[in-house]
C-alpha cells in the first residue's frame, strides 16, 4: 500500500497543476441580437431531441412493426425468444429503411439548406413537415381524421393536406394501432388453427393431462420455417406502407 500511495503521488502532483474547465451559464444584456437568437435555437434543439424517442415511436413505422411482431411471437407461443431486445431493434431497422426517403427529403429540403444558412427557420420547419405529413397522410383513415377534426373543433379542412399536425398525429397513431391488431388477428388465425388440431387430437386419445401447447409448438415452429415466415412478415409489413415510401 505504501509503494502504490508513493507511485500515485507524483500523478496526483501532475495532475494538479492541470487547469479543470469549468462551465458558466449566466444571464445578462447583449447588444447583438444574433446571440439570443443562437441561445434560442439552441433551446429548441434541446427541446426537439427531449421530444426525438416520442417522434421516432409514434410518428414512423416503429409502432405498427413491433406490435406486429409482439402479436407474432406470441401466436407461436415461444415466450421470450426473440428477446424483446432483438425485436425492438428489427423494428427500429426496418424504421429507418421504410423511413430513409423521408428523412433525405426533410434533409435536402429543409435541414441543410437552414445549415447553409439560406433558409430560415421557420420556412426549414414548414419544409421538413411536408415529407413527414404525407408518409402519415398515407398511412392515415379519413374516418381517424375526422375524429380528431371534430373532437379540436376546427374549420372542416379542404382537403387532408390542409389538416393541422396537432389533428394529424393522433389520427395517424390511432390507425398505426388498428392496422397492427388487424395484422395481428391474420398471423394468429394459421397458429391457432394448429392448436386447435392438436387439442383435438390429445383428447381424441385420451391424453388430456398432456399440454397441447408442448405439442403444437414444434409444429409451428416448422410451419414458420418452411413458409420462411420472417421474410414473408417482413416483406408484407413494407409493403404494407408501400414500399419505401416517395
Amino acid at each position: 500500500m505504501v509503494l502504490l500511495a508513493l507511485a500515485i503521488l507524483p500523478v496526483c502532483a501532475e495532475g494538479a497543476a492541470i487547469p479543470i474547465p469549468s462551465v458558466n451559464l449566466s444571464v445578462g444584456k447583449s447588444d447583438n441580437p444574433e446571440d439570443v437568437a443562437v441561445v434560442l435555437e439552441i433551446i429548441a434543439l434541446l427541446t426537439v431531441l427531449t421530444l426525438a424517442p416520442a417522434i421516432f415511436i409514434l410518428m414512423t413505422s416503429f409502432t405498427r412493426l413491433v406490435i406486429v411482431f409482439h402479436f407474432l411471437r406470441q401466436a407461436i407461443g415461444t415466450q421470450q425468444s426473440p428477446p424483446n431486445q432483438i425485436i425492438i431493434g428489427l423494428a427500429m431497422f426496418i424504421t429507418f429503411f421504410i423511413m430513409s426517403p423521408v428523412w433525405n427529403d426533410i434533409y435536402q429540403d429543409a435541414l441543410k439548406p437552414y445549415l447553409n444558412k439560406t433558409m430560415q427557420a421557420e420556412d426549414a420547419f414548414e419544409k421538413a413537415q411536408a415529407p413527414l405529413r404525407r408518409f402519415m397522410l398515407k398511412n392515415t383513415r379519413e374516418k381517424d381524421l375526422a375524429l380528431f377534426v371534430k373532437t379540436a373543433k376546427e374549420e372542416r379542412p379542404r382537403n387532408r393536406e390542409n389538416v393541422s399536425l396537432l389533428v394529424l398525429t393522433p389520427a395517424f397513431i390511432i390507425s398505426e394501432l388498428k392496422t397492427a391488431f388487424i395484422v395481428g388477428f391474420v398471423l394468429y388465425v394459421p397458429f391457432l388453427i394448429i392448436d386447435m388440431v392438436v387439442a383435438s387430437v390429445l383428447l381424441s386419445m385420451g391424453m388430456m393431462m398432456l399440454p397441447p401447447v408442448m405439442i403444437s409448438l414444434p409444429f409451428k415452429l416448422m410451419l414458420f420455417v418452411l413458409v420462411d415466415g420472417w421474410n414473408l412478415v417482413v416483406g408484407s409489413m413494407i409493403n404494407s406502407f408501400g414500399g419505401k415510401i416517395i
